[in-house]
This record gives structure tokens, sequence and C-alpha cells, in this order.
């Protein structure tokens, strides 16, 4: 299956074993209705209390349908496929009609559904991807954020050194959770700080523009966590309303991942055709981020009613905010905006535009609306006061946070979580 979706070594054995020991939890999100509808629910259920095996399967298919869709641009239709209770296979050997009636398909939506050669329209584990973690340093900062080490080496007083390293993703990616470079540790007293990450800057004008610079450290928790934004939709479920119909007040982004880490997915434009396209590809793996507890939320600049509504839920179904003072953007480039010029930043720049062709390859729609100047970013906020695990910049337009690596900080925040509760309830006894 990892020909068909390459984050499928997250399912193994061991992270099921983790998954099924904790029975209300996995009950809890199968309830969440995200994939399954309430009947199809409690089948799972009970599939689930009489066998494990059988769990992996039907998670693995629902996970197999969704990246298929998610390939020709079709993610309007998961949820309703994987409420039929079909696999893969079962759904392409449908015929056009039954398509047409049991989904509402439209017809040249069949027929990119039943073109199986069609490729990978989305490759996030493309060979030219590369991710630079920077400036990995033992000297601790004031704030709340995790410290990552990457032992390579014992140094001359036998403590392990701090090096420089780089991943290459790729499709043949099997690097197990275990071995994840995003190795949190869990002591009291012990400080880590969260990982920076950009993709390598391309020269421009044969080396006479040149890129504008990227923060070397991790941003302070408290950057973000008493920012007032403004939540512009919830998570979505089948069956809900498109927007909400009455304003929510402001809140603090702290109450965000009060309770459970959070990715905040922040976008440059809601219309550009590549900020859709990441989100796209980043809400088609919710069935993993939900088994591992991380929500997903998406972060912009700009209230444009409008746009919200064409991008809510069509291409992302998390909830949306409005930082209307961009203080997620500032944090991305260290107190300031990263900002670059169409012509310089993107014309001159190789990189940006083979971004660009590999978002127009997914057929997406797009539009010119809004500001699209600021670059954006990725964050991965651990729960509470836990601080910033994980920080990508785009400093190239569309430039895209590697998926396995986020994966795997996500899978690592949730592992932490879990002996932070064993270490609890081992004191209490």
């Amino acid at each position: 299956m990892s020909d068909i979706f390459p984050c499928c070594h997250l399912l193994t054995p061991s992270f099921v074993r983790k998954l099924t020991t904790r029975r209300s939890v996995i009950i809890s999100f199968l309830f969440s209705k995200l994939i399954y509808s309430s009947v199809f629910v409690k089948e799972i259920i009970i599939f689930f209390l009489i066998s494990k095996d059988h769990y992996l399967v039907l998670l693995k298919d629902a996970l197999e349908i969704r990246s298929y869709l998610h390939d020709r641009a079709l993610m309007q239709y998961a949820d309703h496929m994987e409420a039929s209770r079909k696999c893969l296979p079962e759904l392409l050997n449908l015929s056009m009609g039954d398509l047409s009636t049991h989904f509402g398909m439209k017809r040249g939506h069949v027929v990119r559904f039943m073109d199986r050669m069609t490729p990978r329209a989305v490759d996030p584990l493309s060979a030219s991807a590369y991710l630079t973690p920077r400036k990995l340093t033992s000297e601790p900062l004031r704030n709340n954020s995790i410290y990552k080490t990457r032992p390579s080496s014992i140094n001359s007083r036998g403590g392990p050194s701090m090096t420089r390293s780089s991943v290459k993703p790729s499709v043949a990616y099997d690097i197990s959770i275990e071995q994840s470079m995003a190795d949190f540790k869990i002591k009291d007293g012990h400080v880590f700080k969260g990982i920076v990450a950009s993709l390598p800057a391309e020269p421009r004008a044969c080396g006479c523009v040149q890129p504008p610079p990227v923060v070397d450290n991790v941003a302070p928790l408290s950057a973000i966590e008493n920012v007032s934004v403004q939540k512009l939709t919830p998570e979505y479920k089948v069956g809900m309303e498109r927007l909400v119909k009455s304003k929510t007040p402001p809140m603090k982004a702290s109450e965000l991942w009060r309770d459970k880490p959070a990715i905040l997915l922040c976008l440059r434009r809601p219309g550009c055709i590549m900020c859709r396209a990441e989100a796209h590809q980043l809400y088609s793996r919710k069935p993993i981020f939900d088994a591992i507890g991380v929500q997903l939320f998406a972060v912009i600049h700009e209230h444009i009613e409008p746009e919200v509504k064409d991008f809510w839920p069509r291409y992302w179904g998390g909830g949306v905010v409005y930082d209307r003072g961009m203080a997620f953007f500032k944090a991305l480039g260290g107190g300031k905006l990263l900002k670059d010029k169409f012509i310089s930043g993107f014309l001159l720049n190789p990189q940006a535009i083979a971004n660009y062709k590999k978002a127009k390859a997914t057929g997406l729609e797009h539009n010119f609306k809004g500001e699209g100047e600021i670059k954006g970013g990725l964050f991965i906020v651990g729960r509470g006061k836990t601080g910033i695990a994980y920080q990508f910049i785009e400093r190239n337009f569309g430039d895209w946070a590697p998926l396995p690596e986020v994966l795997d900080i996500c899978n690592q925040l949730q592992n932490q979580q879990n002996q932070s509760e064993s270490v609890k309830l081992s004191q209490k006894d």
C-alpha cells in the first residue's frame, strides 16, 4: 500500500497496539463522525472490540480512499465513500451510473475517478523537497518551547553533541516513528528547543537577486499564545452549515491548543492554488491526526468572507481562524513579516515556479483575490504550555512542510503526552 499511500508506514503494529490499548480514546475518535456515519460508527466499534487486526484493515481502507481521492482533487466525496463501507477496489469496480447515483458525482469527476493511470497530482514526498533543520544549539531559551536534540557523538565532556542535520524525503521514506528526528525527551527541568525548518534558497537571476533571510531560532510560545484571534469556522462535520451564522467573539490563541496539540497552517491567501493544494493534502491525512490527538487549524491574515466560504470545507475541513494583527506571520519571521515581490520572489525564482506547476497539476480552482506577498508557514504547538515543537517557514512561494516530518513530530508529541500521563498515574498509585 505504500505506493498508494506513502504514510502507511506509520500504521505499524506497535502504533496500532498503542491505539488499541486506549479504547476510550479510539471510540471517541470514531464518534467524531469525520469519516463514518453514526450507524457505521457502531459497527466499527463492534469490530474493533472483537478484532484489532480488522480495525487496522478498516483504518487502512479509509486512508487509502482518502488518499486516492486527494490525488485526483475529489476530496468532496470522501465522507460519503468512506461511509459506504466499500474499499477502494470495490468503489473502482462500480459503474459510472452507480457512482453518479450513490455519491452525486459529476460526469467529469466520474471520469477522473475511474482513471487509475493518472499520476499522483500532489507528491509531498517529492525528491526535490529538502528539509533543513537550522541552528540546533544546547543553550536553553527563556520560553516554553521544546528543545530538540540529535545525539550524534559523545563530546569531550561526555555529553551528546548537537549537530546540524538534513533529511531528504523520498517515496521510499521508511524511517520508523521510534527513529524520528523529533526525538523529544521528558525529564523534569530539562528544556528542549523546537525545530526551525525551511527549504533551501534557490539562486535567482543567476545569483543577482538574493533570497530574503529566514530566522534560525524557533519562535517563543509567548509570541503567539496571547494573540487575539477569531474563529471563523468550526471543524467540519457531515451535514454542518457551511459557515458560522453568528460571529464568534475574539479569543486567545492559546485556547486552540489548551487541551490538545495543534497544527496551525498559516496561509498567504485562501484563494492561492499553492495554498489550497497544501491545505488539501494536509487535511486528507486527518484520520491519522485524529488518531494521535492532533487538531488542525488554518490561520489567515485577511478576512474576505466569500474567500473563506469557497475555501472551507471544500479544500480544508479543519477550523479557520482570523489573525487580524498577523502575529503568527510575524512570529514566522522572527518578529517581522516575511514578504517577497512577485517578480523577484516568483518570476525569478525557479523553486517557486516549480511549486506552482506542482500545485497547478492538481486541477484545483484558484483566484488572485487578496494580499499574496506575505509568506506563511506552519506551526506544531504542544498541549497547554508545552511550547512550539516545529516551525516551518515558506521561504519560496508554495513551499510545503514535508508531511512525513509533520506526522512524526505529532506522533512524538502524543507519545510525550501519554508518558506524562502514565507518570502522573504511577505517582498517584
